[in-house]
């Protein structure tokens, strides 16, 4: 009787599901339980868990992924907002590039049409058409000397040739040796001083190249930026006129007062390069004077030597104007460079 009772007893403790299995299972059976859950309905991602201790291990272990994929969303959020802002900020640089160009352009074209003012400073402009016109005489100076060191180069190439051939033929031919070794050492010492004045006009031609296309180019670019802002200025002005001769409303008042802003601020620019400009050719002129008058002095100087034949006074002229020859072959390219 007891023992039936107690065994009753232990029958009414295991619970027992609508399977007729057992309420208590295995970790094995429970591990297999939810992988057949998974393959039936699929994950639940704002379920699931990352366990960092392993499967079983303690909950401290347990990282929802919710909280993963809530700060891969602000990140992704973050980015795409940084994205936004320069696009925004291309868009207006684009817009306003925009705007400039065609109100610059419909002023181009009115004062080519006559139909539009321009602001004009008369003393500037004459001195920037004389730095033109100067410029483009310089060029055709730098040519024409360009030109003379060639033909003069090859000149003295041939009178080194005629020299060299003169001494080959005195020592082979013993009745015309001295007549031979005078016209000999007579080419060989014009030469001599062709490489010379080659060295004064190569000078020459140096500083000349350098105030052309450095100095005054530099300049040349300052005026083209001057140019430039005072077609903007023009076309904001115009454009400011036009509006003040409209209507008077909200909306035309606050056109008025964007128009005045942008007014002011292509004016100081225009003011302040108009003012760098003059500075530049200011300076220019005293650089061309200081720079010409050596340079002359010494084209003079060194032809006139030359040509008299006064080989003392070219090589004093060389010294007096710190002009370097340049070693014999050193024009020529190195071994390496040949091959």
């Amino acid at each position: 009787m007891a023992d039936s009772i107690m065994s009753k007893a232990a029958t009414m403790e295991i619970p027992i599901n609508s399977n007729g299995d057992t309420g208590t299972l295995t970790e094995d059976d429970s591990l297999e339980q939810d992988l057949q859950q998974v393959m039936v309905s699929g994950p639940n991602l704002n379920e699931t868990s990352i366990v960092s201790g392993g499967y079983g291990g303690p909950a401290g272990g347990i990282i929802p992924t919710s909280s993963i994929k809530g700060s891969l969303n602000q990140n992704t959020n973050s980015t795409e907002e940084v994205s936004r802002g320069v696009a925004v900020e291309k868009l207006d640089s684009v817009k306003k590039w925009g705007i400039n160009t065609y109100k610059c352009t419909k002023q181009l074209f009115s004062e080519k049409f006559g139909r539009g003012s321009r602001t004009v400073d008369l003393e500037l402009e004459a001195q920037i058409d004389v730095l033109r016109d100067t410029k483009s005489k310089y060029e055709n100076v730098l040519r024409l000397a360009t030109a003379l060191i060639t033909h003069f180069q090859s000149m003295v190439q041939t009178q080194q040739a005629l020299g060299d051939t003169f001494t080959d033929l005195s020592q082979k031919s013993p009745e015309l040796q001295d007549e031979f070794g005078y016209n000999a050492e007579t080419q060989k010492l014009l030469c001599k001083n062709g490489e010379a004045l080659l060295g004064a006009i190569n000078f020459f031609v140096s500083s000349v190249n350098t105030l052309v296309n450095k100095t005054m180019e530099d300049t040349l670019m300052t005026i083209r930026l001057y140019e430039n802002a005072r077609l903007e200025f023009d076309a904001y002005r115009s454009d400011l006129e036009e509006l003040s001769l409209g209507p008077r409303d909200a909306a035309a008042m606050v056109r008025i007062e964007m128009a005045q802003q942008d007014y002011h601020i292509h004016r100081e620019k225009y003011e302040r390069l108009r003012s760098d400009v003059s500075i530049k050719l200011k300076f220019l002129e005293e650089n061309k004077v200081k720079v010409m008058h050596k340079q002359l002095l010494l084209f003079h100087n060194a032809i006139s030597a030359y040509f008299a034949g006064n080989q003392q006074q070219l090589e004093q002229t060389l010294i007096q104007f710190n002009v370097k020859l340049k070693p014999p072959g050193s024009d020529k390219p190195s071994w390496l460079e040949e091959q």
